[in-house]
């Protein structure tokens, strides 16, 4: 299985540099580009994915480096064929992974939570203090019409 991938490593390797040498007349070919990064960049990622136990899947310390590798697969394919990126072929491309591998994973720690009370309190009470405050000025000053114009 090794040797079989990295001959289709190679295999797109070769490729990507025959379409540096010889690129589109409109840019970026979007349907080379797509195949490149499922024969490319999916490839390696599922590799080494396969070796890393599944019950670490969801471990971002375990998963990020081979997340990161991916994503500069992808950019890096995108740069050398003369693509924008990101793009929709790419998001596509990381929503099909999200689905594969990821959908299992709970989003505990990547959702947004309030703010301890003791920062949210200050926010909270010192806007309520100063409009009571210059409410009770405004109507202490209204009954006092001495020295006003």
């Amino acid at each position: 299985m090794a040797l079989e991938s990295m001959s289709l490593l190679r295999a797109a390797l070769v490729l990507l540099m025959a379409a540096q040498a010889f690129p589109p007349v409109s840019g970026c070919n979007r349907g080379f580009y797509e195949r490149m990064i499922n024969d490319f960049c999916l490839a390696k990622f599922k590799f080494d994915m396969g070796g890393l136990d599944r019950g670490l899947w969801c471990s971002w310390p375990e998963t990020m480096e081979i997340y990161e590798g991916l994503t500069n697969c992808t950019y890096q394919v995108a740069l050398r064929m003369d693509c924008f990126w990101p793009n929709q072929i790419v998001d596509h491309f990381f929503m099909h992974i999200h689905r594969i591998y990821f959908h299992d994973c709970a989003l505990t720690g990547r959702l947004l939570h309030d703010p301890p009370t003791s920062i949210l309190g200050p926010f909270i009470a010192v806007p309520v203090l100063v409009t009571l405050l210059m409410t009770a000025l405004v109507v202490w000053r209204s009954k006092r019409t001495e020295g006003v114009l």
